[in-house]
């Protein structure tokens, strides 16, 4: 395993956070929606062929010496040790997205989040899943909203477990986003799927670039053919038509390290 230190100070600096506080709910809730608006969620190392290894010592590397972003297995792997490191108890849980095209959720280990513990109850806190909630999710019924929309959990199987489901707009048509239990899994039960997903031809995340970041106000998206600006629900397209166009944007939205 690599050998290196997290600097709390410096992964708070990372996400615009100047104190270093007695973990809470607020406190939570704050590192969650910071570590959102400051870290893309990317797979910009995929695209390039670049090894996703899953080491918390080297995911800290990527995601705050080197400024970059990731996706689920990188950033909520990172972000489970800053917390740890701050004092929260902290779980990694095992999620199978769900496929609005295939109707059905993907393998258990499609995608990590976070169980915190806190206050007497059990919060679901995830940085990794693109445009999903902002904030932590009491566990078995909580809600949450945010610019992006409103999020809730639904318990089934007779409570073994839980399925996260976001509505958009005032029409109450929730839809599921991924289905997970409260079993705590170690780093290492996620490498296989990390790597199918990292280098599948059958993956989503081989067949074209994506940096994302949440704003205050919205969302910034960057693909390959497209950038998507959202503000207060309205968004705005803009066609890329040139792969200097598109690393124009990736240093104007996202920083000259992505580039």
């Amino acid at each position: 395993m690599h050998s290196q230190i997290m600097n709390i100070d410096t992964y708070l600096n990372r996400i615009g956070v100047t104190t270093c506080r007695t973990p809470s709910l607020a406190y939570l809730a704050e590192l969650q929606r910071a570590h959102m608006q400051r870290v893309p969620f990317e797979n910009l190392s995929v695209m390039c062929g670049e090894p996703i290894v899953l080491d918390e010592g080297l995911l800290y590397t990527k995601i705050v010496e080197r400024g970059r972003g990731g996706f689920c297995y990188e950033l909520n792997g990172a972000f489970g040790w800053l917390l740890r490191g701050l004092g929260f108890d902290v779980t990694r849980i095992a999620a199978g997205v769900y496929s609005q095209a295939e109707e059905e959720f993907g393998p258990t280990f499609d995608h990590m989040a976070l169980l915190v513990a806190l206050e007497g109850g059990r919060y679901l806190a995830d940085v990794g899943f693109g445009d999903s909630a902002r904030g932590p999710i009491k566990l078995p019924d909580g809600q949450t909203e945010d610019v992006s929309g409103r999020y809730r959990l639904v318990s089934v199987d007779g409570g073994q477990a839980f399925v996260l489901q976001k509505t958009i707009g005032e029409i109450e048509n929730w839809r599921p986003q991924y289905r997970f239990t409260d079993q705590p899994r170690a780093l290492e039960e996620y490498v296989s799927q990390c790597a199918h997903t990292a280098t599948s031809p059958d993956s989503h995340f081989t067949q074209g670039s994506i940096c994302t970041i949440a704003t205050p106000d919205g969302r910034i998206s960057l693909s390959d053919d497209t950038l998507a600006i959202t503000r207060h629900g309205r968004k705005e397209q803009h066609a890329i038509t040139e792969r200097a166009a598109f690393d124009a944007c990736l240093r104007r939205y996202f920083g000259p390290q992505f580039v």
